[in-house]
């Protein structure tokens, strides 16, 4: 009976460890989802991942709608879009491998660079960002956030491992 415990224990603390390590982007960085921001200075020195999150935060003049593909994403047309949010902090959930398209749903904001192509990697392998050598200082900031929130995520999730590897471990001796 308690090995089924330890067993148990380890698939719950390995589950957590997984959800912890996921990564929350927020879109646009400092700027938010704001048409100050550079989109694409901002999403080419990230890398996403399946499970990763990003998070956009704007003012009640915008909204999120996400495109189904990129002639969509390129004309700006937002006539078949495939969600539209409107809370000012909504969160999107990167759950598959692929490229996603967000543009805001105000009427001129997609053609003034209001929007961002989104290029998601299998969650568990070794990428790295691709990044340009010229990026500019918002887009360097933005990603030293995400990149301290990624480390914050990662300490906190090896902690949480080694707790319930000694707890378990308590367990079994008793």
């Amino acid at each position: 009976m308690g090995c089924k415990n330890i067993i148990l224990l380890v698939l719950i603390a390995t589950l957590i460890t997984k959800e912890v390590l996921a990564t929350q982007h927020v879109v646009g960085g400092n700027q938010g989802w704001d048409p100050s921001s550079d989109f694409d200075s901002w999403s080419s020195s990230q890398t996403f991942k399946v499970g990763d999150q990003l998070v956009f935060k704007y003012s009640s003049m915008h909204s999120v709608v996400e495109l189904g593909n990129e002639s969509a994403y390129t004309k700006c047309d937002i006539s078949t879009s495939l969600n539209s949010l409107s809370s000012g902090k909504d969160v999107v959930k990167l759950d598959k491998p692929g490229t996603r398209y967000f543009t805001c749903g105000t009427l001129g904001h997609c053609g003034q660079g209001m929007k961002v192509k989104i290029k998601i990697v299998k969650g568990n392998g070794s990428s790295s960002s691709v990044s340009s050598p010229s990026s500019s200082p918002s887009s360097s900031s933005s990603s030293t956030t995400s990149g301290d929130a990624s480390s914050a995520s990662q300490y906190f999730a090896s902690l949480l491992l080694i707790v319930t590897i000694s707890f378990v471990t308590m367990i079994s001796l008793f």
